[in-house]
This record gives C-alpha cells, structure tokens and sequence, in this order.
C-alpha cells in the first residue's frame, strides 16, 4: 500500500533516469568502500548455456556510414564493364532507393582493383593487404541484407533487430544472457572513433540502449581521447568517511523505496554504484598501455591513447582479457555519396592494419577461439552513381565478416548478382547473423525472449530468422 500523496512513477522515472548508464559513474564519488568486493553479474543462463559455447565474447566492429562493398570485398568485374551505362531497368524498376529515387541510374564500377589473398584466392579491394593476410582466419558473408536504408533506423535495426526505438541492443542481450565476466568493468563496452574523411554523424546513445531489459544491461561508453568516463575521480574535499555516510543514507533510503514499489531498477541503482567504484581503479588501469610490448603497439600501428580505430582495437584486446562479455566499436565516416575512391582509401588506411592486429593479438594470446569478430556497416552502397564519384544507401546488398569462435575461415558465403545490385545466392538478413551470434555465444535464439507488452520479445523478431550453418565448424 504506498502512502497518501507518494507519486511512485515520478520518482521511478527520476530515479531511473540519474541512475542508467554514466550518470551513475558520475555518482561514482559517493560509493561506499565496502563495495570493492562487488561480483560479476550473473546472467539468466548462469547455470549453463542450452547449446555449446564457441565464444565467451563478442568484438563488434561497426563501419558507421555503410561502407561500400564495391571497394572493400565484393568484387564486380561485369560492373567494370558497364561503367557509364544505365543500370538495368530489370533489377531497379519499382525498387526501394535512397537519395537516387526517381533520378537517372547509371552504373559506376569499383573504383579500386581487387586482389586474391588466402589459400582459397579470395578476392577483396587490394587497399586490404593486411586483412587479406589474415583472410583464412575469417568468413566473408557477400549475401547480406538489411531492412532499413537511411541511418538510425538502420543502425537501430543491426544493433537491436528493429527500426523501433526502444528494444534492447544485441550486447544488452548477451550480457542479460550470459552476465558478465568482470566484476570492475562493465559487461557491454562501447568505443567510437572518427576518421579522417572529417563526416562526424552522430551516433545516439540508445544504438546501445539496454531498452526494456534492466538499465544495469545497457552499454557503458568509454571515451578514447581524454577521460575516459567523466567524474571518474573523487571530488576534492570529499574524505572516505564522508562517501561512506553519504552511500548509507542512499542505500536507507533505496532500501525504504523497495519496500513500497516493485520496481527492479532499485538493485540495479545499487549495482551502478558498485560498478562505478570498480571503475575508479579498473578503467584508469585499463587505459594505461605501460605494460604492452613495443610489438604489441607496432602490429596495430597506433599511438596509445590518439583515439583512433586502432588505439580502439588495442582496447578492445584488453577489455576483452578483462572479461568484458560485448565490444562495440564504432568507426565513423564511411558515408561516401560522393568522393568513394578517396574515401575508401583514407578508410582503409585507418582500420585495414587495425583489424589484421586484432585477430593476430587474440590469437597469439590464446583468445581468439573463444572470441567472436564481427565487422559490419549499417547497410551497403549502390552499384548506381550518385553524384558522379559516390554511392547511394543500399539495403538489398551489403558485406560483413565473421572470425573466431567456431567460425569457418578462409570462406566466403553467398554472392550478389553481376552488377553487385542484390544478394541472390544464400541471402542472408540481420536477423540470421544475430541468431548466428547467439548459437555461438550457446543460446538458442528462438527461446530467448522477454514478455514485453504482451509478446515475447527476441533479438531475433518473428520473422523466422535461421543460424548460418554454412560458415560454422
């Protein structure tokens, strides 16, 4: 029974809000010393996953933007052949486009030769040596579609499986799933970096958003220049005796609230504050790169601490070692609707060594089984011109790549037609990579669902979404 005049749902709302995420690492000045000895958080799977685990964890590189799998690794001689030439009216007539709807289609070839690299000859874009030297540890997917064609929405739809605000990230999944690892680091982890190319389109907080599952589950962004979470360090003037009087009087007053609502966002206001006295020591000793080899930093090719995709990647290894369960990593400005010769070349210049760097490190650390590496835009580009020297949103083909964990390497998976319009053999949607992800991780995707407004709710949506088979041991 709540008391007369107790407004419960503003004060959840209030509360929820100063707790989620880094506002409770901004809190984090308060935390009482005898959390210290907080555990990792246990999943709903703790018992035991249903399927055999591959991996423990997932790396998720995204290529924000939509690169171009025309000059990355979908190689497409016939389009070559065309350049100049109106597009086919027999692939584009009554198709959904982007920015190019309704204007004049004319073919555009790569703009960049490609090359083959691996015991299998694959062929991808020749700006990709470094990855083409690690082709046979990896899966190329040429056959992937996606839904959506303009940004959020895209982007909202990889990462949670609809173009619906407000569902739960796929890494908020894995960690409600599998919990996590570490008990000073956040289980969902994400990083950003901005290349060159200066195309600094926003990404929004909620592409790692924990949506309806518990807020303990969303992603907790780590900043790559700088601080890297904001009042990390205790105020001046604040002595330990004073945080643990101010943590008890929050706690009466947590403990008190629980009593007269039902509303799990207590426990995890409570973990908040745990975690974000873990990460007053942990992230700075996580940041701190002292102790890696001088062949460490020379294999990702980067400065520590430069906020680069490559510095990124070094702290992807070492957040996975930390047992982060989820790594996002976002790389911005791969929005080429004009200049995609110069832009692709910039972009492989920032992530081509970065990625090769990644999989060698895991592997000669022993981690790379037991890792899942996923590489993967929003959406890929047209075939068509845009603008004389770009490409145009395209949802009907786009490339990504699997390595680690249990994934066949040295392969590649479905094909386009001629032109690289449309994906035609083994097509595969988003959906299918997350039910690919999950089984992986040791979770069927169809049995993994939350009831939320009267449905069960799955990463994986309804729509009848199959593992990969093909590309697994």
């Amino acid at each position: 029974m709540k008391p007369s005049g107790f407004n419960s749902e503003t004060r959840r709302s209030f509360l929820g809000r100063a707790s989620q995420g880094l506002s409770a690492v901004a809190l984090s000045s308060l935390v009482a010393p005898a959390f210290a000895t907080a555990a990792p958080s246990r999943g709903i799977f703790a018992a035991g996953t249903p399927l055999p685990q591959k991996a423990k964890r997932v790396i998720w590189l995204t290529m924000a933007g939509g690169p171009s799998q025309l000059e990355t690794f979908d190689p497409k001689p016939k389009l070559g052949e065309l350049h100049g030439e109106p597009m086919p009216e027999s692939l584009t007539k009554g198709q959904q486009l982007a920015q190019l709807q309704g204007q004049k289609l004319t073919c555009f070839a790569p703009q960049h030769p490609f090359a083959t690299f691996g015991k299998n000859n694959i062929e991808i874009c020749s700006l990709f040596p470094h990855i083409g030297s690690v082709i046979d540890d990896m899966c190329l997917i040429r056959s992937m579609t996606t839904d959506a064609i303009n940004h959020d929405p895209a982007h909202m739809f990889m990462n949670t499986g609809s173009q619906i605000a407000g569902r739960p990230s796929m890494g908020s999944w894995v960690t409600y799933g599998l919990g996590a690892e570490s008990s000073d680091l956040p289980g969902f982890v994400v990083l950003t970096s901005l290349g060159r190319g200066g195309q600094n389109q926003p990404i929004a907080g909620r592409q790692w958003s924990s949506g309806f599952l518990p807020s303990r589950y969303q992603g907790v962004q780590l900043r790559s220049k700088g601080d890297p979470v904001l009042y990390l360090t205790s105020p001046g003037g604040i002595s330990r005796d004073q945080q643990d009087a101010d943590i008890a009087a929050i706690n009466r007053i947590n403990a008190h609230h629980a009593e007269l609502v039902d509303d799990p966002e207590i426990a995890t206001r409570i973990a908040q504050y745990e975690m974000a006295f873990q990460m007053q020591a942990s992230v700075p000793d996580l940041m701190d790169v002292k102790n890696e080899t001088a062949e460490t930093l020379a294999l990702y090719g980067c400065q520590p601490g430069d906020g680069s995709f490559a510095a990124n990647c070094l702290l992807a290894r070492r957040l996975a070692e930390r047992g982060v369960r989820f790594i996002q990593l976002y790389h911005k400005d791969w929005d080429h609707h004009g200049g995609v010769k110069d832009g692709v070349k910039l972009k492989a210049e920032e992530i081509d060594r970065a990625c090769m760097a990644l999989i060698t490190d895991l592997k000669q650390r022993g981690m790379f089984e037991e890792t899942l590496v996923v590489w993967a835009g929003e959406f890929g580009r047209t075939p068509m011109s845009q603008g004389g020297s770009g490409r145009d949103h395209h949802n009907k083909a786009m490339t990504v790549w699997l390595a680690g964990a249990g994934i066949r390497g040295g392969m590649v998976h479905g094909a386009t037609d001629e032109l690289g319009y449309a994906a035609i053999e083994s097509v595969c949607t988003v959906h299918d990579l997350h039910a690919t992800m999950l089984h992986q991780l040791g979770i069927r995707h169809d049995a993994f669902s939350v009831k939320f407004q009267g449905l069960d709710a799955k990463l994986t949506g309804v729509e009848g979404a199959k593992v990969i088979t093909e590309i697994l041991t």
